[in-house]
């Protein structure tokens, strides 16, 4: 009999169901809100709603992709947290209906581990076909996995951690933020900069037709495996704010106007600082506990620059890196289907008495 997993995914602005076979990604389906963009940041009452709007579509169409049927399903995998509790609520809710409708097992999930498992996510040679991966082909198959143990740096607009991987059952944080996210120092410097929301691609695509070297950006002195980014942000604001009284202008947009290269500039320099930060306590943490296998996840993980600092590390350090497939890095329910496997087969599940939580640890 086969193991059919359906796994939905709400942690934040982005509603996503997908249905993993036997371990084979069959689809991978994701609707995202467009309704945060002009505010800024997501708002969780929105985010909530629109949830509410896109899930029933959502699950359907991933059940429709996957040839599957409500009777297939063996378990349905759903991220408990963290997130924003509105939108967790309408992913663990649907999850529980959809459970006692079918009756089958219900599986939870940290969204965190869900992250770090999409390095386990190996998608079928139909689904590739079919185009619904980007960038992947069926001469990509199978997917590179990293063996156990490893080191991730899992970088998102609300997290920033060096775990340390030694089973799909065992992860420690040995290192995290103690203040902003890399991703978070990403949309707030390019909200200083007048970029769109989300800022972190408008950053990186800037990034390459700047100098990276035009601003040395203060770097912070944190003990340990930990990080700090509130004090780039402080130095990133103090220098735009130098360079307006300087020139006797009023907004970012004059200053711009003067001196065309220097939102690219800027952009540069901060990205370059953000990823030095990044990688010098993951290449302390790798030498300290002796582990040569490194990956990197998250939603920061689709940065072109930390990609290749990520490929750059494994030729200087001969360590073997492993950088997920842009369709895996962002958040969706893929990841949350391969860590749900992973719980099937250890028979952990759970009631319906669970509820979610928007803050917690690995």
């Amino acid at each position: 009999m086969k193991t059919v997993i359906l796994a939905i995914e709400s942690s934040c602005d982005d509603t996503s169901a997908a249905v993993l076979v036997d371990g084979k990604l069959c689809s991978n389906v994701t609707a995202s809100q467009q309704v945060h963009e002009e505010y800024g940041g997501v708002v969780p009452e929105l985010a909530s709603r629109a949830h509410q709007q896109n899930i029933v579509p959502v699950v359907s169409t991933a059940l429709q992709r996957a040839g599957v049927y409500k009777a297939d399903i063996s378990a349905i995998a759903f991220t408990r947290g963290p997130g924003l509790l509105g939108s967790l609520l309408v992913g663990t809710s649907f999850a529980k209906g959809f459970a006692l409708s079918c009756d089958c097992k219900l599986i939870e999930v940290n969204h965190l581990q869900g992250h770090i498992m999409a390095h386990f996510v190996e998608p079928s040679a139909d689904m590739v076909n079919a185009g619904y991966i980007k960038g992947l082909s069926e001469s990509d198959l199978p997917l590179r996995h990293p063996q156990f143990p490893f080191l991730c740096l899992l970088v998102s607009g609300g997290n920033s951690q060096i775990v340390l991987v030694r089973s799909p059952y065992d992860m420690e944080i040995i290192g995290q933020t103690i203040d902003d996210a890399a991703g978070e120092a990403f949309d707030k410097c390019a909200k200083v900069l007048g970029l769109p929301y989300p800022g972190g691609p408008w950053i990186d695509r800037l990034a390459k037709e700047g100098n990276a070297k035009a601003f040395p950006f203060a770097k912070p002195n944190i003990a340990g495996y930990d990080y700090s980014f509130s004090g780039l942000k402080t130095s990133f604001l103090y220098t735009i704010r130098d360079m307006l009284r300087e020139r006797g202008l009023a907004s970012v947009e004059e200053l711009c106007a003067v001196q065309p290269s220097l939102r690219a500039d800027l952009c540069a320099s901060l990205q370059q600082t953000v990823i030095e930060v990044l990688m010098k306590k993951l290449r302390k943490a790798a030498k300290d506990l002796g582990i040569d296998s490194v990956a990197v996840a998250g939603g920061v993980s689709a940065n072109s620059g930390l990609r290749n600092a990520f490929l750059d590390y494994g030729k200087r350090y001969n360590a073997e890196v492993f950088i997920p497939p842009f369709a895996f890095t962002t958040d969706n329910a893929a990841m949350i289907a391969q860590a749900g496997y992973y719980k099937f087969l250890a028979n952990d599940f759970c009631g319906l008495d669970v509820v979610p939580y928007a803050k917690t640890r690995i």
